[in-house]
């Protein structure tokens, strides 16, 4: 495990690489290394050593082995979002036509995910889109995001509750109410920098990118239809 002392003194992404094949790992470090706008700031190949370096290097990228050998991956990537705060997770995987690892990837709240066998060029794009908050996903997460968040028996309809806490369901029902984080703040009782981070978590785990998306599917879902939230039981 390497983490860098300092954060780069220009204006690109950092990076933190996690990969069990020092060979692969090197290649992608190599590839990274040779792209402008992208600094890596730490590199792990073992579970034990992802959360300490990510939070050491305070990476907007971690770039993630969904295969390491201890079968730990997602279990880790959820500790990532939870406890260090990434939003910003790529996953790579070796079996990306394998729908149960990527549903499971896309419930963590990974970014999406590339192939280990992707040429550099790909892999440095996908790293570029999420960086700058995107998704990136393959046919298989585009048909999944669809089943996994629908009512069943409502096929034009989200359901949030599979990815979504009761707090976030709440944030997202005045997101389709069209109120701004302000207004949700005061609503919830709130600190506006609370409500940011809500809002961007809802964002991430429903797969938008902006405000606009995010009242769509609400609304699909069927909230910001009546009076306030719907379910609201306080805070936690």
């Amino acid at each position: 495990m390497t983490t860098s002392a300092s954060a780069s003194d220009q204006h690109g992404l950092r990076v933190a690489l996690v990969e069990s094949s020092p060979l692969l790992r090197a290649g992608i470090r190599s590839a990274l290394d040779g792209e402008g706008g992208i600094e890596v700031v730490g590199q792990a190949g073992e579970a034990d050593h992802v959360l300490p370096m990510v939070v050491g290097a305070a990476p907007d990228v971690v770039l993630m082995d969904l295969d390491l050998p201890d079968s730990g991956s997602m279990e880790l990537c959820r500790t990532l979002v939870r406890e260090a705060g990434i939003r910003g997770i790529l996953g790579m995987t070796g079996r990306c036509d394998d729908a149960e690892l990527v549903r499971s990837a896309l419930l963590t709240g990974v970014r999406g995910y590339v192939s280990k066998s992707a040429g550099a060029h790909e892999i440095v794009g996908a790293v570029h889109m999420v960086g700058n908050g995107f998704m990136v996903a393959g046919d298989v997460a585009a048909r999944l995001m669809t089943g996994m968040l629908r009512v069943p028996g409502r096929p034009t309809e989200h359901d949030p509750d599979p990815v979504l806490t009761r707090r976030e369901r709440e944030i997202l029902e005045l997101v389709a109410r069209g109120y701004d984080n302000r207004r949700i703040a005061r609503a919830l009782t709130l600190a506006d920098k609370t409500v940011r981070n809500h809002v961007s978590a809802v964002f991430s785990k429903i797969g938008v990118n902006c405000r606009a998306q995010a009242v769509v599917y609400g609304r699909e879902a069927g909230m910001g239809l009546t009076g306030g939230p719907r379910g609201a039981r306080g805070q936690w």
